[in-house]
């Protein structure tokens, strides 16, 4: 059974893009365009990691953070940020709530490698 890994992301080109190489490497892949589409596709399908961006419209990749962890059924599910948010301070802040933290532009192989890293294959 193949791991399924959810895209949060409001960049059309990122969830195309980061999908696609998902799927080649045999993963199942859910897209979300927001933090509140997130949040629905949670509830619906949980996966085994989710991809994270933190800049927005409406709910910041924080804000899906800590919805995450004050779920039971969902504190458990690791997360990347995958964001270009690369300020001291929010990588910092970012590796203190996820498993992992991309800085925008990222190599697609590293990316691919950081997941596995995180969740196997």
């Amino acid at each position: 059974m193949s791991k399924k890994v959810m895209i949060v992301d409001d960049e059309a080109d990122i969830r195309f893009t980061v999908g696609r190489m998902l799927e080649m490497n045999g993963y199942t892949v859910i897209k979300a365009v927001d933090g509140k589409d997130c949040i629905k596709k949670l509830s619906e399908s949980p996966p085994d990691l989710v991809l994270l961006d933190i800049m927005m419209p409406e709910m910041s990749g924080w804000d899906v953070v800590a919805k995450i962890k004050e779920n039971p059924s969902w504190n458990e599910i690791p997360i990347i940020f995958l964001t270009a948010k690369g300020d001291t301070m929010s990588i910092g802040m970012g590796g203190l709530a996820s498993q992992d933290y991309i800085v925008k532009p990222f190599n697609i192989k590293d990316l691919k490698n950081r997941i596995e890293q995180v969740i196997g294959k």
